[in-house]
């Protein structure tokens, strides 16, 4: 196993990414992903990272903007058990483990009764 850091992971994550998906234009990080990697990608992928970082003076548990949606998906991946640990041999077999566990969560959404309008 390589030992990459995250900003050299990101830089290749992150230009995979764009060329999947042109229309992307605004990736949000935490406080790890700062320096060079913020202009890399301004000029190489005119791609803006908005780093939400935690303010220094707060003290406990403290809901950040748009991190909470990052970290409820990997709650949502947790409560699938096999995803808690690193199971997977394959990353083709982790990838259909989260589509699996995605779909669960999406079916009990589509199938919870829905308040009447009446």
């Amino acid at each position: 196993m390589l030992d990459t850091g995250d900003r050299a992971a990101a830089q290749t994550l992150l230009a995979r990414v764009v060329d999947a998906h042109h229309r992307l234009e605004l990736v949000w990080a935490d406080g790890g992903y700062t320096g060079s990697l913020i202009e890399h990608c301004l000029t190489a992928f005119a791609l803006v990272i908005a780093v939400v970082k935690r303010s220094d003076n707060m003290r406990g548990f403290v809901v950040l903007p748009k991190r909470w949606i990052v970290e409820r998906f990997f709650a949502h991946l947790m409560r699938t058990r096999r995803l808690a640990r690193g199971f997977e041999r394959r990353t083709s077999s982790a990838e259909a483990m989260i589509y699996w566990s995605m779909t669960l969560l999406v079916t009990r959404r589509l199938a919870r009764p829905r308040p009447s309008r009446g």
